[in-house]
């Protein structure tokens, strides 16, 4: 690499950590909000509820895969289509149980 395409990114990794460093201070001179309060409880409401809402859901999604997949009588398309929806519903479930931890993730970095 040449000396111009060194010092052009030098100077983009460097404005780019400046404005880190300025947007994710974490020193907050004011209270929060009552409107940032409440809509953060009603994101953690609504959180609790898909997570009750899905743990069923996944359930009986992983059961009717497993059905599926039993009493297919060995049609391979039925098989391929049962492992999908079996691995598509844990994958799922998964993802919205790590959904705290992502949220949570995003807060950190926010401030």
């Amino acid at each position: 690499m040449n000396r111009k395409k060194i010092f052009k990114y030098l100077r983009i990794i460097v404005l780019i950590s400046i404005l880190l460093v300025a947007f994710s201070s974490s020193i907050s001179f004011a209270a929060t909000p009552k409107i940032v309060d409440k809509m953060s409880k009603a994101f953690e409401q609504i959180e609790k509820w898909l997570i009750g809402l899905s743990t069923p859901a996944a359930a009986v999604a992983v059961a009717v895969g497993l059905f599926m997949k039993k009493f297919s009588f060995g049609d391979e398309e039925r098989i391929r289509s049962a492992k999908k929806i079996i691995k598509g519903s844990i994958v799922a479930y998964a993802i919205l149980l790590a959904l705290d931890l992502i949220l949570a993730a995003v807060k950190s970095l926010i401030g």
